[in-house]
């Protein structure tokens, strides 16, 4: 390892921007190499120990060249050590080493050594085995470049869209807030009529939400239920303001009319493709059919009425009983709880009644509210 003749002093190949570290404990070693690597295009550094080629790699390192036999950290440390690190995990490392044995150079390669070269070295070997480990460092660096600036993108793009998804679901929040609102209006022009129930139509559904929450149905179909049981009535809007607005006992042909409330409330809301809807339409014809059979408009009995039917069935008549008419004053509750208990297995589902009674604090604690107390 002489001096280099003038015209390897004047060599530049490689990477020109590439920094090359070069550790070695041989002061005139380092000095050799270190004029072979600026000769060869590089910038360098140098490092007299292990301690002190670790303590350069966050200058920019690009290759290591460590010798194998150094006091303190051998080149073998050295190695594991960038390895065991994340940030220089995939540094290329050259071992520069006059170990010649099998032993010690698969040790090197255990450790992550990429390369080796021999002392005394050549100039070529050295550009050679520089330049070829800097191409695949540059590829490296030029692939993690990509995924970086990829991840990026991605992130930028998904940030996008997911902020126009949430703009996409506020407009759908908003559509169905309309939606439900306008079904609100729908019911309350059925109910105009009979000032006395207006705020009927609300209890009604916070009450058969509360009873279908208590059963355990999905919570989708309790929010159907929800909205849907407030339609129970809206059939009413065909019935004539005499029968309606009777404050006396309707005689038969009067409740006979009556009684069509229920087929016109499913007519009214039959063959909507929305399941609200549709389930408005199952509420408003089965709401008073009785678990006996002697209900109408059909006469079913039992788990042969839909169950949101039979919900309604009991908020209806708890919220109608408790509540002011004009033809009557409201019953005490307490009055009204025992009439629907008595009731069970005969107007009701014995076990939405067992539910109903179960939660009875609820219950009362909507009336309250609803009633501004």
């Amino acid at each position: 390892m002489g001096a280099l003749p003038a015209e390897a002093i004047q060599l530049r190949v490689g990477l020109p921007a590439a920094r090359v570290l070069a550790a070695d404990d041989q002061e005139e070693t380092r000095r050799v190499l270190q004029r072979a690597l600026v000769a060869l295009g590089y910038e360098v550094e140098v490092a007299c120990d292990g301690i002190e080629a670790l303590a350069k790699l966050p200058l920019g390192v690009d290759l290591v060249l460590v010798d194998a036999r150094m006091p303190g950290l051998d080149g073998f440390e050295v190695t594991r050590r960038i390895r065991a690190d994340p940030e220089h995990s995939d540094l290329p490392i050259i071992m520069v080493t006059g170990l010649d044995s099998r032993e010690d150079r698969l040790r090197a390669v255990e450790a992550g050594v990429n390369d080796f070269i021999s002392k005394p070295f050549e100039l070529t070997e050295l550009r050679l085995r520089t330049a070829s480990l800097l191409r695949l460092k540059a590829a490296t660096d030029t692939l993690k470049r990509h995924r970086a600036e990829l991840e990026h993108v991605v992130a930028k793009r998904t940030a996008d869209l997911r902020l126009a998804l949430d703009g996409m679901a506020e407009a759908q929040r908003n559509t169905y807030a309309a939606y439900l609102d306008a079904i609100r209006r729908l019911v309350i022009a059925a109910e105009y009529k009979d000032r006395d129930t207006a705020a009927h139509i609300e209890r009604i559904g916070l009450y058969s939400e509360l009873l279908a929450s208590r059963l355990n149905l999905p919570p989708g179909e309790v929010e159907v239920i929800r909205y849907a049981s407030p339609m129970h009535d809206v059939g009413k809007i065909g019935i004539p303001d005499a029968v309606l607005l009777n404050p006396r006992k309707l005689d038969a042909e009067q409740w006979e009319i009556m009684k069509q409330h229920t087929a016109i409330g499913a007519r009214i809301l039959h063959g909507s493709p929305s399941p609200l809807l549709q389930m408005g339409e199952l509420v408003a014809r089965t709401h008073h059919e009785r678990w006996d059979g002697t209900g109408y408009p059909a006469g079913l009995s039992g788990e042969g009425i839909p169950l949101a039917g039979r919900i309604c069935a009991v908020a209806d008549v708890f919220d109608a009983m408790t509540s002011n008419r004009h033809y009557r004053d409201a019953l005490p509750n307490e009055t009204v709880w025992e009439m629907i208990e008595a009731e069970k297995a005969h107007h009701f589902d014995p076990t939405v009644v067992d539910v109903f009674v179960a939660c009875r604090e609820a219950v009362e604690v909507i009336q309250r509210q609803s009633q501004g107390g």
